[in-house]
């Protein structure tokens, strides 16, 4: 054999290797990591579903589902006490401060003392909030603000691991988190807890998750406390235009289905629903592309770095995903939706492929809006709050043509995410925040 060639294949073995990791530390790569640890952790949510759905039977599901809208909802603060956090966090390292994230185990304490005191007020409350849910697992009521109190504390420490570009570890806690939770889930179901325990599955997951968070944390954040270190209270009173961007986005994802369940019959609002859940697969990869956009973005920006380059590459790959899947739904959406939900829910087949595309506009308005809040900008709002009106205006006026409601739907998309790309893509000048010494 030539010895020629003996030199060249490894120096080829070693520049594919070298490409390799260049990519898996690039923008594309490190964001693509997240979204794909987001995308596991909901094919383990739709494991959740089938699983459930079959143990406790359509009475005991619907029930769960309940619980865990009521949990949904609840979600909000805490993610937008994560993006608070990762903005909070990146500024400090960009800034060069050598004790970046030094008030995450005051706001964590805080937090930790908060879900003390709802733990103590839900117990008496239980039979309201039961009520309130329309459900008589009264325990698992009670459960309901007590994890939403669980999920904001983790939402902390993955912010915190953001801000300090510790990617890996806030993906793999996604998927730990979506393991843990089926399998305590499944446990507690299965020493006689019934709906209780399902739901409560979801709580104890949090838990294990947290003291998990909090040991990696622990080694990385500083011990020292510097005075005029920024309190949870002005943290959260900073969350305002995260929360409102989150509420107005997740309105533009749901309403549009509780709009058709009062236009249709119960039958096609119950295939529309499932195809909405297909459609909406996208989604849940912008969600991924998302935690790494807003820390790397708040950082570039905070050193006088054009941040649209982090996201072009992440709006790129929501386009890589969603393309595909709207050609295969327009393309086979009646036999997957057939294969997937059964014969009876193939009714909103036509429909699918403009939800498909509908929900590939919210995705890229939704990496924006991550985008510039982590500039500090709020002008989506207003764009946000127009279209979230006419959404329920609109489709409201149209019917129960189910197949006219998805392409107003999709119009309706694609007009708000150029307006909030526009938005994003203007350039500001920002003046370079000096180092720390």
């Amino acid at each position: 054999m030539n010895p020629e060639v003996l030199e060249v294949e490894p120096d080829r073995r070693g520049s594919t290797k070298a490409r390799l990791r260049r990519l898996a530390a690039s923008d594309t790569g490190r964001s693509a990591g997240l979204a794909a640890a987001v995308i596991a952790m909901n094919v383990l949510a739709l494991v959740f579903t089938v699983v459930f759905a079959r143990i406790l039977g359509p009475a005991g599901y619907g029930s769960l589902a309940a619980l865990l809208s009521a949990f949904i909802i609840l979600m909000v603060p805490g993610s937008a006490l994560q993006i608070a956090t990762a903005r909070e966090v990146s500024h400090a390292v960009a800034d060069g401060d050598p004790n970046a994230g030094h008030g995450v185990r005051l706001w964590l304490l805080h937090l930790i003392a908060a879900t003390a005191v709802v733990a103590v007020l839900v117990v008496p409350l239980r039979g309201v909030l039961g009520s309130i849910i329309a459900v008589d697992d009264t325990w698992a009521a009670a459960a309901v603000p007590l994890t939403g109190m669980l999920w904001a504390i983790i939402c902390v420490e993955r912010g915190a691991l953001q801000g300090l570009q510790h990617y890996k570890l806030v993906g793999f806690s996604l998927v730990t988190e979506g393991v843990a939770r089926l399998a305590l889930a499944l446990l507690l179901v299965g020493v006689g807890l019934d709906v209780t325990g399902a739901f409560l599955g979801t709580g104890a997951a949090l838990i294990c998750v947290g003291v998990a968070l909090f040991a990696q944390l622990h080694s990385r954040l500083p011990h020292r406390l510097n005075e005029g270190e920024k309190r949870l209270r002005d943290l959260l009173a900073g969350s305002r235009a995260p929360v409102a961007g989150l509420t107005l986005l997740f309105a533009l994802q749901e309403a549009h289905v509780i709009v058709v369940k009062h236009e249709a019959s119960s039958k096609a609002a119950g295939a529309y629903a499932v195809a909405a859940v297909a459609a909406k697969a996208i989604i849940w990869v912008a969600v991924g592309l998302g935690m790494y956009l807003l820390p790397e973005a708040s950082h570039r920006a905070r050193i006088g770095t054009d941040a649209r380059p982090v996201l072009l590459s992440t709006l790129g790959l929501v386009a890589l995903g969603g393309l595909p899947m709207v050609l295969v739904y327009a393309l086979a959406g009646e036999p997957l939706l057939r294969a997937v939900f059964g014969e009876d829910l193939t009714g909103a087949s036509a429909a699918l492929p403009w939800l498909g595309l509908a929900m590939t506009f919210l995705a890229c308005s939704y990496l924006c809006v991550q985008y510039l809040l982590a500039l500090g900008r709020k002008g989506f709002i207003p764009v946000l709050g127009i279209a979230a009106i006419a959404d329920v205006v609109l489709l409201a006026g149209i019917g129960a043509n189910l197949t006219n409601v998805a392409i107003s739907l999709c119009a309706l998309q694609a007009a708000a995410a150029v307006v909030i790309l526009s938005l994003s893509l203007r350039r500001r000048e920002v003046e370079p925040r000096p180092l720390r010494a």
